[in-house]
């Protein structure tokens, strides 16, 4: 069965245009949903913690700010744009005990709901609008007249306008200008998950540092090495972004497609795929949520152990010197 896609047709922004919405948090994704929102005369306020660096910023965006509680009192609409592992305790301490009938909770990541850490009140409505791009990229893509995509989920419908508000949502970030896909809040926070480990984040850089590694001790200068299978990763990344895979093949040369159709299952063979589905299954069990909210409880040891540790990888030095020598590709992001 063919997913629900809605668009701009399908949303009715009356449904948000006499409610006030509080931002919790003014980060990546908190300031390009407000500034969008506030562009599109949605009445927004930032919620955030006395001291907040982010404070005067948004105050210099032109919003009024005050405390969580305080935002959460004043709005009809409250979206959790804080990490995941803070949300808990926010909502707890500051946005349950002011969320009256009727209201929303909303979230633009599904890990607090699907993994329970969060269990709202049957009062209130629970939706999502997870947008599928960083916050620059939203705000940015939405200043250039279009939009980036997003998931839609309605986690629970006490009002039985959920859907309705949660596309006017949509609407006023700039989303159903690109397509709002209907999903659930499992299916949005394992696949988001997933999505970061096995390839967006954890397997591509995986992957570079050990092709980087292997050309290196083949005696290849660390500069061709860095070049060949990190600088040049953008254009194929571009290539298959504008058409998939089928385009990126058409777009190289030949000797490029024979080589990569022929060698690319030899590398990332049946061996990947079945870490792949172990990967999968900590993520659908739960093991990698509790494991990343331990961590946090912990101090992050394991977090900042990595960190340091990929931060301090060999590519990361000739890169940053090649880089400075093109100081015109700040300008390509």
């Amino acid at each position: 069965m063919a997913a629900k896609v809605y668009y701009d047709k399908d949303a009715d922004s009356s449904y948000i245009a006499d409610k006030t919405v509080a931002i919790i948090g003014y980060g990546s994704q908190g300031h390009a949903h407000a500034l969008n929102m506030k562009d599109n005369g949605v009445k927004v306020i930032i919620g955030l913690y006395e001291g907040s660096s982010s404070w005067s910023k948004a105050e210099s965006d032109g919003f009024e700010v005050m405390t969580t509680s305080e935002a959460t009192k004043n709005a009809d609409i409250i979206m959790m744009l804080l990490p995941d592992t803070s949300q808990a305790e926010v909502f707890k301490n500051e946005v349950e005990p002011n969320l009256t009938s009727g209201k929303s909770i909303a979230f633009a990541h599904g890990f607090t709901i699907h993994y329970q850490t969060i269990v709202p009140n049957s009062n209130i409505d629970v939706w999502m609008i997870a947008p599928k791009a960083p916050g620059h990229r939203v705000r940015a893509v939405f200043q250039q007249g279009n939009g980036v995509p997003s998931l839609i989920a309605v986690h629970q419908d006490y009002t039985g306008n959920a859907q309705n508000i949660a596309l006017a949502y949509a609407q006023a970030i700039g989303s159903m200008r690109a397509g709002v896909l209907e999903t659930t809040f499992k299916e949005e926070t394992e696949t988001d998950l997933f999505g970061e480990q096995a390839v967006l984040c954890g397997g591509v850089t995986s992957l570079v540092q050990s092709a980087y590694e292997t050309m290196v001790e083949a005696g290849y200068q660390p500069e061709s090495a860095y070049f060949e299978v990190m600088h040049e990763l953008k254009l194929i990344v571009d290539l298959l972004y504008e058409g998939g895979m089928e385009y990126m093949w058409y777009s190289v040369s030949d000797t490029a497609e024979y080589g990569g159709l022929t060698r690319g299952p030899r590398v990332v063979d049946e061996s990947v795929k079945e870490n792949m589905k172990k990967v999968m299954e900590e993520i659908q069990n739960g093991t990698f949520a509790r494991e990343w909210i331990t961590e946090n409880d912990e101090g992050r040891p394991t977090f900042h152990r990595t960190r340091k540790e990929n931060a301090s990888h060999p590519i990361e030095s000739i890169g940053k010197d090649l880089r400075g020598m093109m100081p015109w590709l700040k300008d390509t992001v």
